[in-house]
């Protein structure tokens, strides 16, 4: 589990390319810039790990390209001690980045061994989100709502109803709906009833899936 100056370097340079690619939060790029997103990858892509791309990870799931996660993050605009619901833990580097901004990450994950996998390089890496579970993202948390903010990162078919009940009012939702490719959208909850939506053009993700497996 090294982290080396070189490594360091490199993620200098990939927050770099996301800054000319307009992801102008500064927490965003700053945890860019920390996290050993080597780590979280299979140690025969460590020479990939800082490009601009998604890459494969366990249970047929991918890592998010670098890219995607900043536009999430931005997009859910997150301050400091903001109460998030991450569905889809993944490898952990979207959890990872929300926890540098300051966020109380929740996370579900429907894949046992990603899940396992997981948690233990969490753990071992010092983060440590409020909880992590192994369940059904459609359903959300609701026993922990409502939540300043819930992101999702897999591509899901429809908004699920129960993900925008658990915002607050004020809250966002960033969701990448579609089958292939998907549209990434952003819902802010404007009052019990009312939602306001903004569309921020195609993106491609795996697909949600309901149930655990």
């Amino acid at each position: 589990m090294k982290d080396t100056f070189k490594h360091q370097g490199m993620r200098k340079q990939l927050a770099a390319i996301l800054r000319k690619k307009e992801i102008t939060d500064n927490a965003v790029l700053k945890a860019i810039e920390v996290i050993p997103r080597h780590l979280y990858l299979d140690s025969s892509f460590e020479s990939h790990a800082y490009q601009d791309k998604a890459f494969p990870i366990a249970a047929n799931q991918t890592i998010s390209q670098p890219y995607t996660v900043a536009f999430q993050s931005q997009l859910l605009g997150v301050s400091p001690g903001d109460k998030i619901l991450e569905i889809g833990t993944g490898s952990g580097y979207q959890t990872a980045v929300l926890l540098e901004m300051g966020a109380k990450v929740y996370s579900i994950e429907r894949q046992q061994e990603l899940y396992k996998k997981t948690k233990l390089l969490l753990s071992k890496l010092g983060y440590r989100p409020k909880q992590l579970i192994f369940g059904d993202g459609y359903k959300g948390l609701e026993e922990q709502a409502p939540f300043d903010g819930i992101i999702v990162t897999a591509g899901a078919p429809f908004v699920p109803k129960p993900l925008m009940s658990q915002l607050k009012v004020g809250g966002k939702l960033v969701i990448p709906v579609g089958d292939d490719p998907q549209v990434m959208t952003l819902f802010t909850r404007k009052s019990e009833k009312e939602f306001a939506k903004e569309e921020f053009g195609e993106f491609r993700f795996v697909p949600l899936l309901e149930d655990k497996n």
